[in-house]
């Protein structure tokens, strides 16, 4: 009897499992064949200059639900921006260096506490700081020109890319032709085998820019050869008063430095190196 009641009910559940399948396959089929409702979607194109939001659905004439893809295709996405935004401070070291005003800074700076006798005082990292912020000083109405002459009319739509580059280099194609001399001009043209320009504007950047930190070093050494020039004076009264003396164990720099440190600090040197330097790029 018990076995009997097992086989029944085992045989049931295979007839309800089937039975199961078998609505399942025709549902699958009837939602297949069925039509389904599909809501129309009209992709209306956004206006130039008018404001849209990539993520927001508009809705059209029509009251259907319209999708904006690209935004205004007359400015650059902000994709691309980034994209040049992270190649540009990938080389604003070089751009700083050969480019501006950075470099004479430092090297007169750095001349300076070389006339002082001070081998470590101050370090580096001030004499950079400083040379920076001087450079930003000077260069600051020179970066606004190229903001509002290429950067912005690029990001506004109004330039393309080669367009925004040509108009954003030209204040600081003048600002280093006005500091560049005409002989380191010619000089890398006859070195590169190229025929002599026919003014200012037809230098090409690969020639100005090494004959601007040839100028610039130049200059930087001038200036350095007159900074050290009364500091030697005050070395060699010091050796002839130790020479006299008979002194000549005594190094002439130890006694030197303190006097040499008085006289710049009297004269307010600093001040005066800053401001000279200042005063050749106006």
């Amino acid at each position: 009897m018990g076995r009997g009641v097992r086989a029944f009910l085992l045989a049931l559940t295979v007839a309800l499992m089937a039975f199961a399948g078998v609505l399942a396959t025709s549902g699958a089929a009837s939602a297949a064949t069925a039509p389904v409702a599909v809501e129309a979607v009209s992709i209306v194109p956004a206006a130039p200059g008018d404001p849209v939001d990539p993520v927001a659905p508009v809705e059209g004439p029509d009251g259907l639900v319209s999708v904006n893809i690209d935004g205004d295709a007359t400015k650059p996405l902000s994709s691309v921006v980034v994209l040049l935004g992270i190649t540009l401070l990938s080389v604003v070291p070089s751009i700083l260096l050969m480019m501006t005003s950075f470099t004479k800074i430092f090297v007169v700076l750095a001349l300076t506490r070389n006339a002082l006798g001070l081998t470590g005082v101050p370090p580096n990292q001030i004499l950079a700081g400083l040379a920076l912020f001087l450079s930003l000083f000077i260069m600051g109405p020179i970066l606004g020109d190229v903001n509002t002459a290429g950067v912005q009319p690029y990001i506004d739509g109004s330039l393309d890319f080669t367009a925004a580059v040509d108009a954003g280099s030209a204040p600081l194609r003048e600002f280093m032709i006005g500091q560049t001399r005409e002989e380191d001009i010619a000089l890398i043209t006859r070195a590169a085998e190229m025929p002599n320009p026919e003014d200012a504007a037809s230098v090409p950047m690969l020639t100005l820019i090494p004959a601007f930190m040839l100028s610039e070093l130049r200059a930087a050494f001038i200036i350095g050869f007159v900074i050290f020039i009364p500091f030697l004076i005050i070395d060699l009264v010091v050796s002839s008063a130790l020479m006299s003396m008979g002194m000549m164990m005594l190094p002439p720099v130890m006694i030197s430095l303190p006097f040499k440190i008085l006289l710049f600090v009297l004269i307010d040197g600093w001040g005066l190196i800053i401001t000279a330097l200042v005063g050749s790029y106006q």
